[in-house]
């Protein structure tokens, strides 16, 4: 037998056997869009948050792998931690296996949960439309900060915050451009209850999403911890989240009379004060599992809020200009008859129509339908944001062009 002759040999059985080892492999390996089931056990400080975060783990352990594919995709952090904000609506068929009390009140429980490729690739996908459509949401923060009762240029609770914001990938609108207005509109506005009229500053100022809120410190003494004084505060603080197109209350939070301390030789210390209120609002992660703290809960409504109105709708706004009563009329009949919006109710003043649409699509979806007949002979869009549409009436013949 010839030397290429054994060659050849050699090289067809070694070609032979990757393919038969491929082909095993291949029987091992779970095609890409078959469902996952798994089995995860978390701890949350009650029943709801133990459920969430088995939730969020059992997409983690069943999609991991497929949320690591997108990591080239742009925006990308911001988009799975929203994915991962809707876990439970995306894994909706799970099982509580165990449920148990842990250390200090929390709950510990084990799901059986099965998570479906096919549901992750559609929230990303809707997801990642909005991005591309609309942008990341912008937030505006505006906290206002006393230390003994005396109003502070700066609040390290609001810089905090912001820092956290903008590591999740939200853009920030920064109210200093608006500081002024902000501050002689706030007074009236909070004597009103009006929490409408700054929503719509911050709107102007290009926000989607204004938190607003106060944190508060009074000293409360010096004492000697292990040989060292340290200055004590009571601290409080409490804020609102609000969509600046509807002035929609999101989400509200509070913390009241917290005691903290700081090392400090005097007991009117600014710096302990700060310190004080960075641990009552955005402390450091704890490994003991709580409550989260004002700070967290913020940012958690946040997310929550903005992955749900993109992925499951909501409240939206249409709001026509130049409108007609009889076209106005008309186009409610037709809302009302929408797949996916269950309600529509409306108002009409000085020829601008505003829809209040209760709806089970995301804006965007709506916008897009909005294109079609026979909205196309009575509107167009001309600005859309994640919770409202705003658009101008069409005269005959316009809609042709």
């Amino acid at each position: 037998m010839t030397d290429c002759l054994r060659i050849g040999i050699v090289a067809a059985m070694l070609c032979a056997s990757s393919v038969i080892a491929r082909g095993q492999s291949a029987e091992r390996e779970e095609p890409p869009d078959r469902p996952r089931t798994v089995t995860v056990t978390a701890e949350g400080y009650n029943r709801d948050d133990a459920l969430k975060q088995a939730l969020r783990k059992a997409l983690e352990q069943g999609a991991g792998v497929q949320i690591a594919g997108f990591s080239e995709a742009r925006d990308f952090a911001l988009v799975r931690d929203t994915i991962y904000s809707r876990a439970s609506g995306i894994v909706s068929d799970y099982r509580v296996q165990r449920e148990e009390s842990g250390p200090g009140g929390t709950v510990i429980m084990t799901v059986e949960a099965t998570v479906r490729p096919s549901a992750v690739a559609a929230a990303w996908g809707e997801v990642q439309n909005v991005l591309d459509q609309i942008g990341r949401p912008k937030i505006m923060v505006w906290i206002e900060e006393r230390i003994d009762g005396q109003l502070q240029s700066d609040s390290i609770v609001e810089r905090r915050l912001e820092e956290r914001l903008t590591k999740a990938g939200f853009d920030l609108v920064s109210r200093a451009g608006v500081a002024d207005l902000l501050r002689r509109e706030s007074a009236d506005a909070e004597a009103e209850g009006n929490a409408a009229k700054l929503a719509r500053i911050a709107k102007d100022a290009g926000a989607h999403i204004l938190i607003r809120g106060s944190a508060n410190a009074n000293r409360s003494g010096l004492e000697d911890i292990y040989g060292s004084p340290a200055a004590f505060y009571n601290c409080d603080a409490s804020a609102s989240v609000y969509y600046t197109d509807s002035a929609r209350v999101l989400a509200s939070e509070s913390v009241n009379n917290v005691r903290k301390g700081a090392r400090s030789n005097r007991e009117f210390s600014p710096q302990a004060a700060r310190a004080a209120l960075i641990d009552a609002t955005l402390p450091e992660p704890r490994t003991r599992v709580q409550k989260p703290p004002l700070g967290e809960r913020l940012l958690a409504s946040v997310m929550e809020q903005w992955a749900t109105q993109i992925s499951a709708g909501g409240e939206i706004v249409l709001e026509i200009e130049e409108l007609d009563f009889r076209t106005f009329t008309r186009l409610k009949r037709a809302l009302s008859e929408l797949e996916g919006v269950r309600s529509a109710d409306g108002d009409f003043s000085k020829r601008t129509g505003v829809f209040r649409l209760r709806a089970t699509v995301a804006a965007q979806n709506l916008a897009e339908r909005l294109t079609d007949a026979p909205f196309d002979e009575w509107m167009e869009v001309i600005d859309l944001s994640p919770n409202r549409i705003q658009a101008r009436a069409v005269k005959s013949g316009d809609a042709s062009k």
